[in-house]
């Protein structure tokens, strides 16, 4: 199969976006005739029609539409890389973050919040797990991923993890569960909430074989935004990092237990080497760890 050609491409964009043959041939510095090839050709390579006439205007059928959209992505991200290389981009483009999905949303918001007061960087945000987020951050298609662990050494990438912080682990629950308890009550009796495959989860099956607790989990829950919903709806105590319960324990709606479990949560910030990084990421970064 041909390649598809990109200069076809390019002329089927410009007459899209202007809507008539006539004036496009004058802006683009063809003969009409010779501009209708262009997109015949095109038309025969994908074997679609992309155009219906309606009057003198042409109007996108269903697939112009579909190739409209993905010209205008490809002839951007052309436009994007010259401006990047030349330094002359009158804009910064958006910071592309990944987020392992299991991380905080709170602390997902207070890395971003320099980011959001200044409205001055725009950001696009992916959800995912780190193995995914680690290999679009090596391909960069991503300019940093947020996570718990630091990329592991058998990698092949070229990563640098930035630790950001770190949060004792505790349990939280609704004041009526945490109140008068001790830690072997509240890790034997009551309904538990607990981070799957994490380091919490790591930490936790550690600290009740040391107890020599069976503890009664109820939800094994891949995603912290949940966890913090499950504890809010008094569906069991939940063990997790105090930034993920902030805003229920600001409004007394959830408690911490006033025991050290001795676990630990740590926030990376992973970045990979590259020739030309987002102009925010160093200033980001810098203001994360002050």
């Amino acid at each position: 199969m041909d390649n598809l050609n990109y200069h076809h491409l390019r002329y089927f964009r410009e007459v899209a976006h202007e809507g008539n043959l006539t004036r496009t041939a004058e802006r683009v510095n063809l003969s009409q005739s010779a501009l209708s090839t262009q997109i015949r050709q095109l038309e025969a390579r994908l074997g679609h029609d992309l155009f219906e006439r309606s009057g003198r205007q042409l109007v996108l059928t269903e697939v112009g539409r579909i190739v409209l959209d993905h010209a205008d992505r490809i002839f951007g991200t052309g436009e994007e890389l010259i401006a990047t290389l030349q330094r002359s981009s009158q804009s910064t483009p958006p910071l592309r973050v990944g987020a392992q999905s299991t991380l905080s949303r709170n602390f997902q918001i207070r890395f971003l919040k320099p980011l959001l007061s200044s409205g001055e960087v725009d950001f696009t945000l992916r959800s995912g797990s780190a193995s995914v987020l680690l290999e679009a951050l090596e391909s960069l298609a991503l300019d940093i991923v947020l996570t718990t662990d630091p990329p592991d050494s058998s990698l092949s990438g070229d990563f640098t993890a930035h630790r950001l912080a770190e949060q004792k682990v505790t349990i939280h629950g609704t004041p009526e569960r945490i109140a008068g308890k001790t830690l072997h009550q509240l890790l034997s009796d009551e309904p538990l909430i607990v981070p799957d495959e994490s380091s919490i989860r790591t930490g936790f099956d550690s600290l009740v074989a040391r107890l020599g607790i069976t503890p009664r989990i109820v939800a094994d829950v891949d995603d912290m935004a949940m966890v913090r919903l499950l504890a809010r709806a008094d569906v069991g105590i939940a063990i997790a990092p105090p930034v993920v319960m902030a805003d229920e324990i600001a409004a007394g709606l959830l408690e911490s237990a006033p025991f050290d479990l001795q676990i630990f949560e740590a926030f990376y910030a992973v970045t990979v080497t590259r020739s030309f990084p987002h102009p925010i990421l160093r200033e980001l970064l810098t203001g994360q760890m002050d």
